[in-house]
């Protein structure tokens, strides 16, 4: 079966009502409640985003998302009551693309996901090109980036952040932009933004810390230098 997303909660209640919700606004979803029943879902079936609890029982949503990575390369959204700075951090460091703190508005999760989902199917129409920058390859058509040769492993929210700053060069964009064009939503913290640009620059960039491509314009945002490439 092909769904648009899986919850993954082990909040029974929690979880069917989400998908209950989902599944009135045309989102077709499954839910699980434990990290097991996640790794035998995706063995008969098919999800385009997870929503994934970090406490699981026994068991860590940060782990679990650490073992879909190694697999797959979809959207992964926490979904929390834990709101501590630290926890935001290790779950966009493991692979999350945007962590969601307990409570929240199911109708503000379900317009985020929907943005998500039609981006993604937006992308998978886009043309052929590809955009070198120093040893940096881009394919849009595939969304594959190469560093000197080596595939590069990006997150689903790195790539699209890294797409429209290098389709947006030479100009300053302001964090607001980003938010609505890449994550699609205004709901975005600072704090996933500063987190996604250090780690593209952090595998893109030869020194991190004085970065050549990926600038940041204090107080505003940041721009993209095509003059480097």
């Amino acid at each position: 079966m092909k769904y648009k997303c899986l919850v993954v909660d082990d909040e029974k209640d929690l979880a069917d009502s989400i998908a209950e919700y989902f599944n009135m606004f045309d989102v077709p979803t499954f839910c699980v409640y434990d990290s097991d029943s996640c790794m035998e879902f995706f063995k008969e079936n098919q999800a385009e985003l997870i929503l994934l609890d970090i406490n699981l029982g026994e068991n860590s949503g940060f782990e679990l998302c650490k073992k879909i990575r190694k697999e797959m390369n979809i959207p992964i959204f926490f979904i929390s009551a834990r709101s501590s700075e630290d926890d935001m951090i290790i779950a966009l460091n493991i692979g999350g693309d945007d962590y969601i703190c307990k409570p929240f508005s199911l109708g503000v999760l379900c317009a985020k996901v929907k943005a998500v989902l039609k981006r993604y199917e937006e992308s998978n129409i886009e043309k052929s090109e590809i955009i070198r920058f120093s040893d940096v390859e881009i394919d849009l058509s595939t969304r594959t980036v190469k560093k000197s040769g080596e595939m590069i492993k990006l997150k689903s929210m790195e790539y699209k952040l890294l797409a429209y700053l290098i389709k947006n060069p030479n100009r300053v964009i302001d964090k607001n932009e980003l938010f609505d064009n890449v994550w699609e939503d205004k709901f975005t913290s600072d704090g996933t933004l500063n987190v996604h640009i250090r780690h593209l620059r952090e595998k893109l960039e030869e020194n991190p810390n004085e970065p050549q491509f990926i600038q940041t314009v204090w107080g505003t945002g940041y721009i993209f230098q095509k003059d480097s490439l």
